[in-house]
């Protein structure tokens, strides 16, 4: 066993002097990269698509749930690669970025979900009350509606993160290097199953794992600040 994790993380695995660990480690900032500016541009497109889908106007109501619809019935996979071969083939984009709006797109149709089940679960009372003082629908969303609903929604957009994350292994299918496709390079060099699977499972449990437990920590200081 150590000589195959030897053999495929600390030498040299094709004529260009590849070394797997070095492999890994870039496919994991690739990883990570993605994860996090994907769920930036997730979190601001579920917003938006929330407050237009709750709007009393049908003209922005009818796209968001066309854009919802669209990205819920479609699966990540297909959307990265319509995405990068059809819809960015006429641009100059690299494949990190077209991962990254790929997956931002589909976190956004998500995230929207959790955001407005979380507003709903406020008591509409507080809507009411906030207009009752002279506050416009948009500013009521934002300054009375939105910070209640950050409580009930955590759990779930902590959840989506994590869902995110793993979902980033298709980025293979573009030619990205990524985590996942990292070790299946090696895997592919080196003719051993175990070593580099294995290892990209339990970095992708590691990652989930601490984000879990960050998450947790950061829900009890919101309960206790009630």
């Amino acid at each position: 066993m150590i000589d195959a994790i030897n053999a495929s993380l600390f030498t040299p695995i094709g004529e260009d002097g590849l070394i797997g660990i070095y492999l890994i480690l870039n496919g994991l900032k690739v990883t990570l990269i993605v994860t996090f500016f994907a769920m930036i541009m997730g979190s601001i497109l579920g917003v938006t698509t929330t407050l237009m889908k709750m709007s009393p106007n049908w003209y922005l109501r009818w796209p968001a749930n066309l854009y919802v619809s669209v990205i819920r019935g479609t699966p990540v996979v297909v959307q990265l690669v319509i995405l990068y071969f059809i819809v960015l083939a006429a641009f100059d984009v690299d494949k990190i970025t077209a991962a990254i709006i790929a997956f931002g797109l589909n976190s956004g149709a998500y995230i929207s979900e959790i955001i407005r089940a979380g507003i709903q679960a406020v008591d509409k009372g507080q809507m009411e009350a906030a207009r009752s003082l002279g506050l416009s629908h948009g500013a009521t969303m934002k300054e009375v509606i939105l910070p209640q609903a950050i409580k009930n929604i955590l759990p779930s957009l902590g959840n989506e993160f994590i869902v995110l994350l793993k979902e980033t292994a298709v980025i293979g299918f573009i030619g990205g290097v990524d985590l996942m496709r990292a070790g299946e390079i090696i895997r592919s060099r080196t003719f051993e199953d175990s070593v580099p699977l294995f290892t990209c499972a339990l970095i992708y449990l590691l990652l989930t794992y601490s984000f879990t437990l960050l998450l947790s920590k950061f829900e009890t200081r919101l309960k206790q600040s009630d």
